[in-house]
This record gives C-alpha cells, structure tokens and sequence, in this order.
C-alpha cells in the first residue's frame, strides 16, 4: 500500500509471472494491475485486478481499510485483469454498491453468472458525479479506450484523474525501465485502433486541472506531465514521433535479410536518421507495430510463399490494419526465385489501409541480391527520403 495523496491510497499489485499479456504481448517485466481507494466519508474503491493476484489484492485492500467498509466499487473498465474481483466484493460487502457505465453494469453478469446486484448499483454517464465527502468524483465517458464501457474519473479536492486503460504501460511497477517505450508499445497494440477516441477524450481532459494521473497499468505519473500528454497527442493523432525509417524484413533462406540490411545501412549512409531493423520471424511483434507506428517511414522486405507472402510479413500487415496504421510512406522489396508474388500482395494489404504513399520502384530479389540490384536501391532509398 503506497499513499498517492492523504486520502488516496494504491493498492495494486505486480505480477511477475505472467509471460504473455492478453496471451499474446510479450512482457519480460511483469505487469502491474492498478487499483486504489479513496478513503473519505465515505469509502470508494477504485476497481479490482487481475485473478491471479486475487490474494495479495485482497490484503492490500484490508490493509488500506483498517477495519473500514467500502461504500462504492467504482468500475472503470470491465476487461478482466481489473474487474475478476467484483463478485467477490459483491459477496463480501453486502451493503457496498457499484459505480459503473451502464454498459459496464450490463457486461457484469456476462462474466459472473450468479451475482446479484439487485438495488446495489449506481449507474454513471458522463458528467455525473459521486460524491464522497471532501472529494467529488466527475465521470467523463471513454467508449473504445478500448472497450465501449470505460469510464473515466477526476477527483478536483487533489486534481487526480483515474484514467483508465490510458497512460498505461506494459511491465510492473518494481521494474526499472524507460516509460516511453513500453507505454508507446502498449498503446499501439492495445488502443492504437482509437486514435480518435483518445483525441476525443483528451480533448474532454484538457479543460481540467490535473496533477496526478493514476493508470490502470504502469506507475502513477506525477511529474512532467505535459510529456506524457504530448505523446498521447501525438499518437492518437497518428503523427511522427521519431524521423527515421523502419525496416521490417521477412526471410526464408536469408535471401531478403541481406537485402533488408543493406537497404538499411544505404538510409544510414544517407542520412535518414534513426533506422530501426526488425526481423518478423523472430522479433516481439508487438515491437514491431510499436517502431511502425513510431516512424513516418518504412520499408518492408519480404519473401514470396505459396503465390503470396511469407507468413510472419502477412501477420505483421495485418495487425498494422487492425491498429489502424495510415499516414505514412511506406517502400517496398519482395524476394521470388521463380514467380514473385510477395510485392503484390503486401501492396494490396496496404491499399486497405488509410493515407498510405506506396514509393516506386519497388524493387524484385531473384533469390539472392546481386550487384545489379544495387541502383534499384538507392533510387528506392531516394524516393523514400524525398521530401
């Protein structure tokens, strides 16, 4: 239990034993399941956490009680890694009621069959209030960040914002790393798809006085947070964060590698800023669609498969499709030792995609690149550069 102000308490818990997050996002520190309580006439508990942690949870919660009873469960966003433990706070504090959207309160019994919450729910929409005492709970309404119930909450006694899914991070609390990166990561893989809801509700936050946002994953921000405000513009608004390139490269035989690294060291030589280089074979996809997004520009080299594209190419265009990547210039060199497909299909997978500036030429590998392929390069990394 940590204090955020004098009456606002941090309960949450780290999870270090958990290897895929929404079974699928790779987090080699942990994760961290955010809940705090708000200890005022009245007693309001600011969502759950995760199953797994269900114990450590409940003694944080004891502990920042002492011997108190919770008047509200707010309910914030009802994805299971912070919502699991309503039914047991249903069970547990009979007189207790439940602070949710009124699609949250619907969504309830879709994950918990036997809860009874008849007479004990306070149904919130945006711009109602809760008032505790000394603090006033204001909701303002987040739909599709990123699920159509979320909720968010500002206290204006200490100018707290319980933000949600936003301003979270991947990794747990107890470990030492750079925000930016691992919040950049999580945000285009978990809410890169509502860059306008996000606009939309900062926009809705902008008019309010905040000191102190507190996530539901990642650490509680305190400082500088103009910072953290600016990228999320930035990223909703599915603009530039970094100048550079991306290089994204799929290889069977090490065919397309060789020519996806020497395109990369021909941006170096001329002077295209930072260029990252990632093979979709074996590298965190999740970090993939991370740097894409981060970037204005991208290249991505691949082989032909079975009259089409080498799997781990399609799986990373997909997920950029679903994350809703657009505004960008993107460059690309295929690979085929007899019938070149991959171009083709990695250009019709971007024309399904918005605002995207397919550069010419793209450039065809016959198995193995060659001196001849060389000019086709350069003029490829020119035409990229081009402002």
């Amino acid at each position: 239990m940590t204090d955020i102000t004098s009456k606002i308490k941090y309960i949450g818990v780290d999870d270090l034993d958990i290897d895929l997050f929404e079974s699928q996002y790779e987090v080699p520190n942990g994760m961290s399941y955010n809940s705090y309580v708000i200890l005022d006439e009245k007693v309001a508990v600011m969502d759950t956490c995760d199953a797994r942690k269900a114990d450590e949870w409940k003694k944080n919660l004891t502990e920042a009680l002492a011997g108190r009873t919770p008047d509200y469960l707010v309910v914030h966003h009802m994805e299971p890694d912070h919502a699991s433990l309503v039914a047991d706070m249903v069970a547990e504090y009979p007189e207790m009621k439940v602070v949710a959207s009124a699609i949250a309160l619907k969504m309830l019994p879709q994950f918990f069959e036997d809860i009874d919450l008849e007479g004990r729910t306070v149904t919130v929409k945006e711009g109602d209030t809760l008032c505790l005492g000394e603090h006033t709970l204001t909701f303002y309404a987040a739909a599709m960040i990123h699920w159509p119930e979320v909720m968010v909450s500002y206290d204006a006694a200490d100018k707290v914002l319980f933000s949600a899914d936003a301003f979270g991070k991947f990794g747990a609390l107890s470990a030492e790393e750079d925000w930016a990166c691992e919040a950049r990561r999580y945000y285009f893989n978990i809410c890169g798809k509502y860059g306008a809801q996000v606009s939309r509700l900062l926009d809705k936050l902008s008019a309010l006085d905040v000191n102190i946002i507190c996530p539901l994953h990642g650490p509680v921000l305190t400082e500088n947070l103009g910072y953290y405000l600016g990228l999320y513009k930035t990223w909703a608004a599915y603009e530039v964060e970094t100048e550079g390139v991306f290089v994204a490269y799929a290889s069977i035989h090490g065919g397309t590698k060789a020519a996806a690294e020497r395109m990369a060291e021909i941006l170096r030589e001329k002077g295209a800023g930072k260029v990252a280089v990632a093979d979709l074979s074996r590298d965190d996809m999740a970090e993939a669609v991370e740097d894409a997004f981060r970037m204005g520009k991208m290249v991505v080299a691949a082989a032909s498969y079975d009259a089409s594209v080498f799997p781990p190419m399609y799986d990373f265009l997909h997920h950029l499709r679903l994350k809703g990547y657009q505004k960008r210039r993107v460059a690309i060199i295929e690979n085929g030792s007899w019938a070149p497909t991959a171009g083709k299909v990695m250009t019709e997978m971007f024309w399904k995609m918005k605002d995207i500036d397919i550069v010419e030429p793209m450039v065809t590998i016959k198995s193995r690149m060659k001196a001849s392929d060389e000019p086709l390069l350069q003029q490829l990394a020119d035409n990229l550069l081009a402002k």
